[in-house]
């Protein structure tokens, strides 16, 4: 196993920067997920560790070595990529072993490593197959025994999973995470796959337009996102980010002339235009009368079965809650809704940080994340 470290890592094609400074530590056998939109840089991080792609400033070092200059052979990783890479014309015993071959192994000797990396990974009664003989699942089993085989020192994943069906995407994962725990090799994976991020990584490396927005375990990032990209990327449905400001009486002021009375949510942040953020499930489905229940009106449902996402408008400001009750409800029709001040995040609207809300909401979002 080898820790990577990344320095004030930049790339940079010709006028055009692509990833700005990237500062990371990754310990020895962690899992890492690198999560972000498309174009946002993760990929070609990926492939400056990998050496495919060259440094333009900073430093990766991997096992305590810094790395830039060696050839991507040296390094010590193997790399999984999101289409599958395999020789069409070779077997499946031999596409995994092609690499012990080029290094001069003996045969006996590499058809015992590769018999036993195939079982590792449910290959073993397809090893006489071609690529074409197999389904999109094993083909991809087959990318990472090869990877597998030559016993790195650090496995990086691109995408890997993205030309696979969802049900498959769901049954990869699991054999991933499973791989992860019998080698315990420090993995780097590359997604733009939400889900995926969140039930595979130890910790998470979200990106935004070259920029590292955040690094945490997912239920950090999830219950404390460090800015208002965090906060509108991670989660399915979204946070409910509404914007305004807090007047001196202490009450967020919103959309059509709303308010929200959240006490002790306000304090130093008069008239400063905010952005402020709650998860739906921490949103309730209240009586009138109930405190802090503010009106609103059913845009749409969407029902998920044992539950249901409610999408209201309040004073002109859209609010997304979890539902769990058997109501019939429609557009048009007027409900009421609440949240808990403790749960709520203020982000400044103009640097996009999450606002320091003091020991209160911490102490609730420790809680959340220890849950």
């Amino acid at each position: 196993m080898s820790a990577i470290s990344l320095s004030g890592v930049k790339k940079r094609y010709q006028k055009n920067n692509v990833v700005h400074g990237v500062d990371v530590e990754i310990e020895a056998g962690e899992f890492v997920v690198i999560l972000g939109p498309s174009g946002c840089g993760k990929s070609t991080l990926l492939r400056m560790i990998a050496g495919l792609e060259d440094i333009t400033e900073g430093e990766i070092a991997i096992g305590g070595k810094v790395v830039n200059k060696l050839e991507p052979r040296e390094r010590g990783c193997a790399m999984v990529f999101q289409n599958y890479a395999l020789y069409p014309h070779m077997s499946v015993r031999q596409n995994i072993g092609y690499a012990l071959k080029v290094a001069g192994m003996p045969r006996a000797e590499r058809d015992a490593k590769v018999l036993k990396v195939a079982k590792s990974v449910s290959l073993d009664p397809y090893l006489d197959r071609k690529p074409g003989e197999l389904s999109g699942g094993q083909r991809q089993r087959v990318a990472m025994a090869r990877a597998m085989v030559r016993e790195p020192k650090v496995f990086l994943f691109d995408e890997p999973f993205s030309n696979l069906d969802a049900k498959l995407r769901v049954a990869m994962r699991a054999e991933v995470r499973n791989l992860h725990r019998s080698l315990g090799v420090t993995s780097v994976f590359v997604t733009h796959d939400q889900t995926e991020a969140m039930t595979l990584a130890d910790r998470l490396i979200i990106m935004n337009a070259g920029v590292v927005e955040q690094v945490g375990k997912p239920s950090e990032v999830y219950h404390n996102p460090a800015s208002l990209f965090v906060a509108d990327f991670i989660g399915s449905p979204a946070m409910n980010l509404v914007r305004g400001f807090f007047g001196e009486d202490g009450y967020f002021r919103h959309g059509q002339g709303g308010m929200m009375h959240l006490p002790g949510l306000g304090q130093g942040l008069v008239s400063r235009e905010v952005s402020l953020g709650v998860r739906p499930e921490l949103v309730q489905r209240v009586a009138a009368d109930a405190k802090g229940a503010m009106a609103a009106v059913v845009d749409y449902t969407e029902e998920l079965g044992a539950s249901r996402l409610i999408y209201a408008t309040v004073d002109g400001s859209r609010l997304i809650a979890v539902d769990t009750s058997s109501d019939a409800l429609g557009t048009g029709m007027p409900i009421h809704l609440s949240f808990a001040a403790v749960d709520a995040h203020v982000f400044d609207h103009n640097t996009g940080r999450r606002v320091d809300l003091g020991d209160a909401n911490s102490a609730a979002t420790r809680a959340r994340i220890n849950a």
